[in-house]
Formats: structure tokens, C-alpha cells, sequence
């Protein structure tokens, strides 16, 4: 392992949101485990080698950052849960409903008091950190905490975390405490850049989704792993309040040299989506109070509004225009690109904006509906046209 390059501050105006479309090969390596055909050791061993392999391609790229593509992983957001103690895999009758599918069927529920010691990501992240040199830094990517916090409040879930925590605060400070433990250890093993994903931000733009009272918490639908259709009550500045809260609590002490940012999507699952919606609603505070650096948004559609509601984002902080699509293989137009930077411009300035994809190319294993070539020129042309604009 290469020692810290501290001259590498995430983001960068060439970025990506983290995830990557697994290998064939990773592919049969998995199914074979589940089988039983193979054991943990030989697939820790083949997920080793399409890491290795992953990174070497990143660097080509010409990429500042890299992860593992989350390639250990099934899902972007529940194996980072299910590594928490106090938490169980859990089977349910249906999965999340997105516009045109449903995911598989499957949470993390509460067993006990939450803890967050010896997380299995942090041996993720040392095997990332050894392939690092000095033109690149390693980023580990995680659930937001108010993500957990929602997911925890899933109408099957409900019971089990009452059970264990009668009080919404006592839930919420247990969570924000096993953050900032799983954060502390992290941070010891060299991780300079935490990303925290959180589609809880795209889901209340979205009507349908708001949790504003007993009709959303009745709501069949769930959507984008964010286990809305909760039976939280309240409008939606007071659940914008609570995730805001279960965030920042989570991010007390942070290190100075610890760059901390998030994601936020409406959706993204075998290239179909959730949710739609403007910024608008929850700008205030997303924008205006959550203790991040920077922050990754979907823009590569009209279903994620206007730029409009950046000009709430506080004057230190950067924004990652996520204006190419993950979900198709068509390239953009590359001058039609440009412009919408110089539009976002109008509310932040040029200088604290930057470029990726609107989300990462396969937040399940199972990958969005495009080949890995054209996951690649899709990562040159974001790489083509931050050249162009920043240089």
C-alpha cells in the first residue's frame, strides 16, 4: 500500500458515484457460493481478482477516485446493515417496487441494540486502500444513516424495532453512535473519503412518498431500498427534520481530514426508477443543514426538476451534477452537457460544481441494461468534458 496522497480531496470534476457493473465471471462466482458449490474463501478469492482487475481499469480511465465497484456486495445498501450488530438478514413477501419491476424480498431487522465494532467493510476497505498509489484516492461508499433509520421503519418491520426501541430517540442515537464508531475505525485504516448513499432525499419529492400522514403510510408502494411507506406520521419538513437529525448526529467529530459526502437518486435498479420530483421541497435542509462537503444528484432526467433549488446550497460546499445516465448506453450529447453545467452555474458557481453519472451503474448486483464498454465510454466522455469545462 502507497501512503496517503493528501493533495486528493474528493470530489473531482471527473467523478463517479461508486458502484460498477460486475464481471460474468463474478457473476457465476456468486451463484456457485449460493449453491454451495464453492465456499466463502474461493469467492473472497474471486472477488479479489475482479477488484484487482476493476481498479486497473479505473486507473486507465484516468480517474481520480476509485472504489471496489461494491462488488462484494448484493445490495448498495442492506449488506452494509446486515454487518451492523443488532441486525438480521430477513426475508419479505415483496421486494421494493420500481416504475416497471420489483426487487427481491429482502431487509435488515432489528435481533438487539445496535452496534457498529468490526464492520466487514472495513477489510473491504484495506483491500481497496493497498491498491491505491499516489495519483488516486480510495473511497468507500455506505448507506446514509437516515437510511437505515428508514429502513428500520418498513411497515414489516415496525414491530421488531419497537420491540427493541420503544423510543424514537434512544433509535436514533444508537444509530448515530454505531456510525460513529464504524467512521473512527475506518478512518484509522486511511479512508480519507466516505460516501454516504441516500435515496430517502429522493423519495419525499415525490408525492407519493411523502409519509404526510396515514394515506402514504397505508401506501402499497415501496420504492428505491428507502423502505417508504412507512407508518411514520408527519408532513414532510418533519421527516426532513428526524433524517436530517439521524445524518448530523452521525457526523459529530469527524475528522478534519475526512471528506464526507452523499448521494442522492430517485431510484436505481436494472435501469428502471422510482421516484420523480424537483429538489425543491427539501433543499432547506439537505442543502442548507446537512453536515457534508459535497453533494452527488441526479440530473439526467426532467424527473429531478430544475437547478433551481441548488441555491440553497451552503457557500462551502461543492455539487456533483450527476447529468450523465448510468441506466442507458446511448452517450450524450456531448455540447448538451456542457450547457446544463453552465445552467447549474447560475446557482452555484463553476467552480464548486463537477461532473458523474446520476447514479452508480449497478447499485444491485444484478446491474443496469448496458455493456460494460459502454459503461466505459461513459466514463471517458464525463472525463472528455470535465477537461473541457475546467480546464
Amino acid at each position: 500500500m502507497s501512503a496517503l496522497a493528501p493533495h486528493l480531496v474528493s470530489p473531482f470534476r471527473a467523478d463517479v458515484v461508486g458502484s460498477y457493473l460486475r464481471p460474468d465471471y463474478l457473476h457465476t462466482a456468486r451463484r456457485r457460493y449460493a449453491a454451495g458449490e464453492i465456499d466463502a474463501a474461493a469467492l473472497s478469492a474471486i472477488e479479489d481478482r475482479a477488484i484487482t482487475e476493476l481498479v486497473a481499469k479505473q486507473k486507465d480511465a484516468g480517474l481520480q477516485v476509485i472504489t471496489d465497484g461494491e462488488f462484494r456486495r448484493s445490495w448498495w445498501h442492506l449488506d452494509f446493515m446486515w454487518g451492523l450488530q443488532g441486525v438480521e438478514k430477513a426475508q419479505l413477501e415483496h421486494g421494493y417496487r420500481f416504475a416497471e419491476m420489483e426487487t427481491r424480498a429482502e431487509t435488515a431487522r432489528l435481533t438487539g441494540k445496535i452496534g457498529g465494532t468490526h464492520h466487514p467493510f472495513l477489510a473491504h476497505f484495506q483491500f481497496l486502500q493497498n491498491l491505491t498509489d499516489a495519483s488516486v484516492l480510495a473511497r468507500l461508499t455506505v448507506p446514509a444513516p437516515a437510511q437505515f433509520f428508514k429502513e428500520l421503519h418498513r411497515p414489516e418491520n415496525l414491530a421488531a424495532t419497537q420491540a427493541i426501541y420503544p423510543s424514537s430517540e434512544a433509535l436514533i442515537e444508537d444509530i448515530a453512535r454505531a456510525y460513529r464508531v464504524f467512521i473512527d475505525e475506518l478512518y484509522a485504516l486511511g479512508c480519507r473519503s466516505l460516501q454516504f448513499d441516500d435515496c430517502t432525499w429522493g423519495m419525499m419529492v415525490d408525492a407519493r412518498y411523502s409519509n404526510a400522514g396515514v394515506a402514504a403510510a397505508q401506501s402499497e408502494d415501496t420504492c428505491c431500498n428507502s423502505g417508504q411507506a412507512t407508518v411514520i406520521s408527519g408532513d414532510v419538513d418533519e421527516l426532513a427534520r428526524t433524517l436530517l437529525d439521524v445524518n448530523n448526529r452521525s457526523l459529530t467529530h469527524v475528522p478534519a481530514d475526512l471528506t464526507i459526502t452523499t448521494h442522492v437518486c430517485r431510484g436505481n435498479y436494472r435501469s428502471t426508477w422510482a421516484a420523480q420530483g424537483g429538489y425543491g421541497p427539501i433543499a432547506p435542509y439537505l442543502f442548507g443543514k446537512e453536515n457534508v462537503s459535497a453533494y452527488y444528484l441526479e440530473f439526467d432526467t426532467d424527473r429531478a426538476g430544475d437547478f433551481a433549488p441548488l441555491a440553497e446550497v451552503s457557500a462551502d460546499k461543492q455539487v456533483v451534477l450527476g447529468l450523465i445516465s448510468s441506466k442507458i448506453g446511448a452517450l450524450e450529447d456531448r455540447e448538451a452537457i456542457i450547457a446544463r453545467i453552465h445552467e447549474a452555474s447560475r446557482f452555484v458557481p463553476l467552480e464548486r460544481l463537477c461532473l458523474s453519472t446520476q447514479c452508480g451503474f449497478a447499485s444491485t448486483e444484478e446491474g443496469n441494461e448496458l455493456s460494460e464498454d459502454q459503461q466505459w465510454a461513459k466514463i471517458r466522455l464525463i472525463r472528455e468534458i470535465a477537461d473541457t469545462v475546467w480546464s
